[in-house]
């Protein structure tokens, strides 16, 4: 199908410029435009509606990102370190959205750690992307908590601090979905989004974003080309939707396994060097571990379990988002109040 502008559309009637959002006024080169370019391929080629999308970020470079994908779509930039109790009160709201959220190592790693480690243990069903880059590039490229130990930095000095590893922290604090990717292999970001928006509960990906002003030396492990020789993959991976589900047995080295997500569609594993199972959770942890000993950046799926039930799923929430409910529906009656003022005598 194909518009009057002779734009392809997908199945839901738009074209990818329908996904994009205002122009980028981030350094040219940044990798969070990568990422903001994947994001509009992923959720095109997923046929989303833009306006059943809702948006989250908080503050940073990274946290302007939403600007530039998705303009039809919903959205909220809320303070620094609080998106995740943002995004927690507007799904609640209306939970038949479909969330994206966008932050950064220091909105995530730093300020809003708490938030982060208390939204990931709930399960909220949400797509949160941390664009990684190892500073806080909005201010001046100060170290952030996931900067590597011994970096130095013009006007910054020498890192003395143990970096946070964001993938490990999602994995202990029982994310259903981790991932880590590289803003300089947009296919893998591509395909990791779509397992990821595919996936039912709080979906973890952690980017390498390159910072172009401030943090992309040679030897900085944030820095392209750190991440172009040092990468990584533990699969080739592409999500296979249910209408295209395929069927493979075995997953020997050379071979692919599939990875049936909640709601029917599928991750699909290409197995390259070792073996690795996504669903084992301590062989995740381990990986992570060899990977930091090894100066690796270990990319691909490192963990999902589409079991676990989702937030909403412990709460008796109507089908019809609370937005959308008459004050009838959320107001106790006369005789309900009555009833309960009542009981307390």
């Amino acid at each position: 199908m194909v518009t009057t502008s002779n734009q392809a559309t997908n199945l839901v009637g738009l074209s990818r410029a329908d996904y994009r959002g205002a122009a980028s006024t981030l350094c040219q080169g940044c990798g969070h435009n990568s990422i903001a370019a994947q994001i509009v391929a992923a959720c095109y080629e997923m046929n989303l509606v833009p306006e059943k999308v809702v948006k989250f970020s908080g503050i940073g470079c990274s946290s302007k990102s939403p600007t530039y994908f998705l303009g039809r779509s919903f959205a909220f930039n809320g303070l620094h370190g609080r998106m995740p109790s943002l995004a927690l009160g507007a799904l609640f709201a209306d939970r038949t959205l479909e969330a994206i959220a966008v932050s950064g190592d220091g909105d995530t790693a730093s300020i809003g750690f708490g938030q982060f480690k208390h939204l990931v243990r709930r399960n909220l069903p949400l797509v949160y992307i941390i664009e990684n880059n190892g500073v806080y590039g909005l201010t001046k490229g100060q170290f952030s908590a996931t900067a590597e130990k011994g970096l130095e930095l013009k006007h910054q000095g020498t890192n003395p601090f143990l970096p946070v590893d964001l993938a490990m922290e999602a994995l202990i604090s029982n994310a259903t979905f981790v991932a880590r990717s590289f803003a300089g292999d947009p296919k893998q970001v591509k395909e990791l989004i779509k397992a990821a928006i595919a996936h039912q509960g709080i979906a973890v990906l952690d980017i390498i974003s390159p910072c172009v002003t401030f943090h992309n030396h040679e030897n900085s492990f944030h820095s392209y080309s750190f991440g172009k020789t040092h990468e990584e993959p533990l699969h080739e991976i592409s999500l296979v939707l249910a209408r295209d589900e395929i069927t493979v047995e075995d997953f020997e080295r050379g071979t692919t396994r599939e990875v049936t997500m909640f709601d029917g569609s599928t991750v699909v594993l290409k197995k390259l060097e070792s073996e690795y199972d996504p669903t084992d959770k301590m062989q995740a942890l381990n990986k992570l571990q060899e990977a930091a000993d090894n100066n690796w950046l270990l990319t691909g799926l490192l963990y999902v379990d589409p079991n676990v039930p989702i937030l909403f799923d412990k709460y008796n929430i109507p089908e019809t988002p609370l937005n959308r409910l008459a004050n009838e529906k959320l107001r106790p009656s006369s005789e309900v109040l009555d009833a309960i003022n009542n009981s307390m005598f």
